[in-house]
Formats: C-alpha cells, sequence, structure tokens
C-alpha cells in the first residue's frame, strides 16, 4: 500500500521516501497552503497566551546580537546553534542564553552540532579533530558531554517537556546529508523516530523540515522528509512545527491544522540575517501564565521516548 492511499492517521513508508522532488510532484498537488501573517513582535502579549520566540541555525552568530532577540515568554532553538559543535562554543551558546530574558529556554541539536551526536562521539571518524579538542575542553571542566553545558535552557532529544499546559517535543533528525550529524537514511530509518512523537503534541520541534514546507534548496532540491509530513498531517496534527535545517526556506505557511515555520536566522550565505519568528499560543483550560513564574529550568520535567 503507498502512502497515497493510507487513511487518515495511518503513516508507513512512501513508494517515493528516496525521492523527495518526486514525492513533492506526486503528493503537493493535494497539500492546502494557508498564506500566514507573521506577529509583529512588537504586539502587547496576552495573559491568556505564552508568546514563543523561534530561532534556528544562528551557527555561533546570533550571540554578537542579543539585542535582535524579541522579548516573549519562551525561547524555542531548532538546532544548528554552532558551526561543527565545538564545545567552547557551545559554551559561549549557553552563556548568550543566559543573557536573555525568556522564562524558559527549549534548544535541540542540528546537524552541525556533532558532538551532540553520540555515535560520532564514540566513532568520530573524519571529525576527530573536532572531537579530540572538544573531550579536552569537557575534561578541563570534569564534564562527560556537551549536553551538560547547556545550563540555561532544556535540551530536548526525542523527549518531551510542558509548559503551562502546553506539550513541546523536539528531536534532531535529518535526511543523510553531508555525513554530519544526526543523519538518518530515508524511509523507515527516519520513520521509527517520528513514531516516538505523542500525538498529543503541541509543538513540535525538528531540525530538518518535512517534505514541501521551507524545504526548497537553493539547488533546486527538495530537503524534506515525506515521512516527517505524513506524520504531522496524519497522525500527530500539532498546533506548530518548527524548524530550520535548509535557510533558504526561512518562513511560514500552514495547511489549516499546523503552522510550519521555517526558523532559520542564518541566510543561505550563512549571515544571521533572517529575524526571529514569534507566536502566541493560547493556555490550555486548567493552567495560567503563573505557572511560569514558578518554573525553574533544571525542575522542568522531561519524558523521553525510548530510541
Amino acid at each position: 500500500m503507498s502512502s497515497e492511499d493510507l487513511q487518515e492517521g495511518d503513516v508507513t513508508v512512501s513508494q517515493y521516501s528516496a525521492e523527495p522532488n518526486v514525492a513533492y510532484d506526486r503528493l503537493y498537488v493535494k497539500q492546502r497552503v494557508v498564506k500566514v501573517t507573521r506577529l509583529n513582535p512588537n504586539t502587547p502579549i496576552s495573559n491568556k497566551e505564552i508568546r514563543f520566540v523561534c530561532l534556528s541555525d544562528t551557527h555561533s552568530r546570533i550571540e554578537r546580537t542579543p539585542d535582535a532577540i524579541p522579548f516573549g515568554d519562551v525561547l524555542l532553538h531548532a538546532g544548528d546553534l554552532t558551526n561543527i559543535g565545538l564545545a567552547a562554543h557551545v559554551d559561549t551558546f549557553n552563556t548568550f542564553l543566559g543573557m536573555l530574558p525568556h522564562k524558559v529556554k527549549f534548544v535541540i541539536a542540528g546537524n552541525h552540532d556533532i558532538s551532540f551526536d553520540n555515535s560520532i562521539m564514540q566513532n568520530p571518524q573524519e571529525f576527530t579533530k573536532y572531537i579530540d579538542v572538544t573531550r579536552q575542553y569537557l575534561q578541563s571542566r570534569n564534564l562527560k558531554s556537551v549536553k551538560q553545558l547547556l545550563t540555561n535552557c532544556v535540551y530536548l532529544e526525542d523527549s518531551t517537556a510542558e509548559v503551562c499546559g502546553i506539550k513541546i517535543y523536539g528531536a534532531p533528525w535529518v535526511p543523510q546529508y553531508c555525513d554530519m550529524g544526526f543523519n538518518l537514511e530515508r524511509g523507515q530509518a527516519l520513520l521509527d523516530k517520528w513514531n516516538h512523537i505523542p500525538n498529543d503534541t503541541d509543538i513540535l520541534i525538528t531540525h530538518g523540515p518535512p517534505l514541501g514546507r521551507g524545504d526548497l534548496s537553493s539547488m533546486g532540491l527538495r530537503a524534506g522528509c515525506v515521512e516527517l509530513l505524513n506524520t504531522v498531517q496524519r497522525r500527530v496534527q500539532p498546533k506548530v512545527h518548527l524548524f530550520g535545517h535548509i535557510h533558504e526556506g526561512y518562513g511560514m505557511t500552514s495547511d489549516g491544522q499546523t503552522t510550519f515555520i521555517n526558523a532559520s536566522n542564518c541566510t543561505v550565505r550563512c549571515k544571521c540575517t533572517n529575524p526571529p519568528i514569534v507566536f502566541d499560543l493560547p493556555i490550555p483550560a486548567g493552567h495560567s501564565k503563573s505557572e511560569l513564574a514558578a518554573i525553574n529550568m533544571e525542575d522542568v520535567n522531561l519524558t523521553h521516548k525510548e530510541t
């Protein structure tokens, strides 16, 4: 059975999985694309909503312009916080996060953040010189992982956190791309990761985009994952799907159910000039904004999925 014949809620590997441009041509005739008006970050924040500020693909450049980050309640970063995952650069990024006023910050890794990928740390191969430098940096601070450097945020990797009743899931995986971090083959390997995303997710953060949403590279190739698109639209249906990875895909669209945000701050020439995107979500019944005041990031409960 092909993915085109699936009933709503079912997800399997598409027969076009390995050919994203072909998959796009076949599937997108039925896609709904709704224009989304970007929220002005200077709009007053309601007490009945949580304001989220989105970053992605900052590549150790956003730290130079902290004043460019709009105020909000929660900061989200969709990966590629560094160029190559050096621990010193992760440390600098963490210091930068500590300067920002947002009450809670959530961060996932991207393919450039190679030191976050356990498989690369165990078998660095062509990244040996970078991993050796990172290991020395960590040893000098008596740390075992670069993830321990992120003391000013909540790091998500195949895990869920909750803020004021809003559930956020983060995953770093991307289709095979230049043999960097968190790379997996298209098809079942990626679908196995997406199968861990809970059905009740409100905000989904992945580093890579779904097929056809902010995924068109300057070379005319679609980089998005069709299994991710099907998981989002057929099963999870989050309110927001945040991602980056393809710098030239910056912007927002909607299918009427989910708002898709490519928040890449760096352009295709890696100039960090794309402004952060902000959005508001209503606070669910039974919760209030007063809960933010009581949150300590080290106390945020994470639900991890077995991977």
